[in-house]
């Protein structure tokens, strides 16, 4: 069955926007240990079992008296790296093992003779890091794949983007599930509130009711009806 042309746009738009997505730069200022773990962390959401590349190049080099330390973890506990002192590119490869957010986070740490250093000043020590983070298709070596099978490049390419259009419909069936979810959620909710609704108004009309018959049995005893 042939999908609807607006669905076909909308998946094509995905995946242009995806593969347009360049890696991001910026820049780590040191700061010493004495001052306390100070994280950037960048947060990117990966479905379960889902190749993972994160890709960081790292300016300046090993013993100039800055120690940039990495942390790869997701919000679940999972861990999937800590490379220490990095310099240079720095690759890491993992396999989701979770439908879940997971941060790469950076620190920059002074050491030796620039440890008693004060940031603040004009010339802060940093270092510029890129970071390129690769998920599902992306990630895979499409060249190896390609001279392993045999692939000619059109092919090479359209199997690349028919596994990305894969990822998109995937993640689209998790976003339908966990819609309704949270909407099976929200009418039980909605039920309870109602009951709770209906409950306290009963209980509110059967206290009027035995506050009008207890007066009306007091004035009566009184006789003052």
């Amino acid at each position: 069955m042939a999908l609807p042309d607006a669905l076909l746009r909308y998946i094509c738009g995905i995946v242009l926007l995806i593969a347009s997505v360049n890696a991001l730069k910026f820049d780590l200022t040191a700061v010493p240990q004495r001052d306390g773990k100070k994280e950037r962390c960048i947060r990117n959401f990966v479905a379960k079992e889902t190749l993972v590349v994160v890709t960081a190049i790292v300016s300046g080099s090993k013993g100039d008296g800055q120690v940039v330390n990495m942390r790869i973890k997701d919000t679940v506990g999972n861990e999937y790296g800590r490379p220490r002192d990095v310099a240079g590119e720095q690759r890491t490869v993992f396999t989701s093992h979770a439908d879940a957010a997971f941060d790469v986070c950076f620190e920059n740490i002074l050491v030796g003779a620039l440890k008693d250093f004060k940031p603040g000043r004009v010339n802060n020590p940093v270092r510029h890091i890129e970071l390129d983070i690769d998920i599902g298709a992306d990630a895979k070596d499409w060249s190896a794949i390609q001279a392993t099978e045999k692939l000619r490049p059109v092919e090479m390419e359209l199997r690349r983007v028919e596994e990305m259009i894969q990822e998109v419909v995937t993640e689209m069936d998790y976003l339908r599930a966990r819609e309704q979810k949270l909407r099976d959620t929200n009418e039980s909710t909605n039920t309870r509130v109602k009951w709770f609704g209906i409950g306290t108004t009963s209980l509110l009309v059967a206290l009027w009711v035995w506050q009008i018959m207890y007066l009306r049995a007091y004035f009566r005893s009184k006789h003052l009806i």
